[in-house]
């Protein structure tokens, strides 16, 4: 599409501006005529020519991070280049993906030198976890005059992945799994020359079993050298989201399923540094995503994707189905991390059996996270008989959650009734706290 400029409009105003001059100086009504189809056929000049480059040839190079985080804005540069023996303008508009916004305005102005090319450095800001495709990009070309614009769209197709926050996660280089189990305060028992991990080098001493003798490191030392063992402390995680309509629900302005998920990355994290296996199901009606336990970076990159694409679903979670697809998955012992709500004893009645239903062979946890808007209006006084009545329904809605709660402790259940923002915080917490124990 051509339209005409703004410099185009702005002088064909003037001229028009003009025309009453023709009725005190009628010979120049000719000159003014002359003038007007002299502006328009350089308008019609000035469009052939920018229309005779097709918009592809613009087409920028695109070079984007592999993946963001919420809350944490990275650089993306576009790389422009101009086939026209002028120098060209072009403004540019982005559709892009949802989860992403621009830092600056959306509507920006670029400059290329003639037969050149230019770096375009901008600064992405991604506002909510997620996948989206983008949009195109809408251009406009001045032609070489300025008095025409070209107008089109280009398809640059570009998938971007928001992975939950990061904040507070620490990344660490990975180190030896006897130096992270040292860290967390895990005691490592040693016994030598029984086919365990081995840890560390050290002098023989008399006493020791003549096999654990390294003899390339005695002869390189000059010394005898002995291997060390300890027992294997690698166990499985595996960490179960309910993104049901429990936790679709909002907390100070924000879903808690958004706590649940960060509270799952977080407790990833933190059980692949310790080397342990970390599985990960996610359930609704239906399981939407499963990943069987496995350790190191790829588990955890899978894991950082799976979430990334977590969609909360108004509609009833499926316990029954969910926890028996994870027992036919997962038959060795587990430690298993259920991130949920609770109502009442009769409403989480499936939530509770099938929790329960993995002991003995599991250690579940239930993570459950609590409504602070609900403690609020229990705590409220209130100001009229309305506010009565709903301080009594708050009341008596917390008092069923307690005792489904206490319930499900009383049947073996690990429980953890926090807050949605300090979901992360007391996962992690009992996660050493049973580590230190020998309890996983």
């Amino acid at each position: 599409m051509i339209l005409p400029s703004r410099r185009w409009f702005v002088a064909a105003a003037a001229l028009a501006a003009l025309a009453p001059l023709t009725l005190v100086w009628p010979a120049g009504a000719a000159l003014l005529l002359v003038a007007d189809l002299g502006w328009i056929a350089a308008l019609l000049v000035d469009a052939w020519r920018s229309a005779a480059v097709p918009l592809r040839a613009f087409a920028p190079v695109r070079e984007t991070p592999p993946a963001f985080s919420v809350a944490r804005p990275l650089p993306v540069t576009y790389r422009w280049t101009n086939p026209l023996s002028y120098r060209a303008r072009l403004t540019v508009r982005e559709a892009l993906p949802a989860p992403l916004r621009l830092s600056s305005a959306a509507e920006r102005t670029l400059d290329l030198p003639a037969r050149g090319t230019a770096s375009e450095p901008l600064v992405i800001e991604p506002i909510r976890r997620g996948k989206a495709r983008s949009g195109p990009l809408h251009l406009r070309v001045e032609g070489p005059w300025g008095l025409a614009l070209r107008q089109g769209r280009l398809d640059l197709p570009w998938e971007a992945t928001v992975f939950p926050s990061l904040k507070g996660v620490a990344l660490r280089a990975l180190l030896t799994p006897a130096q992270r189990r040292r860290e967390a305060g895990l005691r490592s028992i040693r016994r030598l020359g029984e086919g365990r991990v081995f840890e560390s080098l050290a002098e023989w001493i008399p006493g020791d079993d003549t096999r654990t003798i390294d003899w390339k490191a005695t002869a390189r030392r000059g010394k005898v050298m002995a291997r060390r063992y300890e027992d294997e402390r690698r166990q499985q995680v595996v960490l179960v989201l309910d993104a049901g309509r429990r936790l679709t629900a909002e907390s100070e302005g924000r879903a808690r399923l958004e706590d649940a998920i960060e509270a799952v990355l977080h407790l990833a994290v933190t059980a692949i540094d310790h080397d342990d296996d970390v599985g990960l199901m996610v359930f609704t009606d239906r399981v939407e995503r499963y990943l069987r336990p496995a350790r190191g970076r790829r588990a955890l990159a899978a894991i950082m994707d799976a979430l990334a694409a977590v969609e909360g679903r108004l509609v009833e979670p499926d316990y029954p189905a969910a926890f028996a697809f994870l027992a036919t998955r997962s038959r060795r012992r587990a430690f298993t991390v259920v991130f949920t709500d609770i109502i009442d004893r009769t409403a989480s009645e499936a939530l509770i059996a099938h929790t329960v239903s993995l002991r003995p062979r599991h250690l579940p946890l239930a993570v459950t996270l609590r409504d602070p808007s609900l403690e609020r209006l229990a705590n409220a006084r209130p100001d009229d008989p309305d506010g009565a009545f709903r301080r009594a329904a708050a009341e008596e809605l917390l008092l069923a959650r307690a005792e489904a709660l206490a319930d499900m402790r009383h049947r073996g259940v690990l429980v953890l009734d926090v807050p949605p923002a300090d979901a992360a915080r007391a996962a992690l917490a009992m996660y050493e706290r049973l580590k230190r124990g020998g309890k996983i």
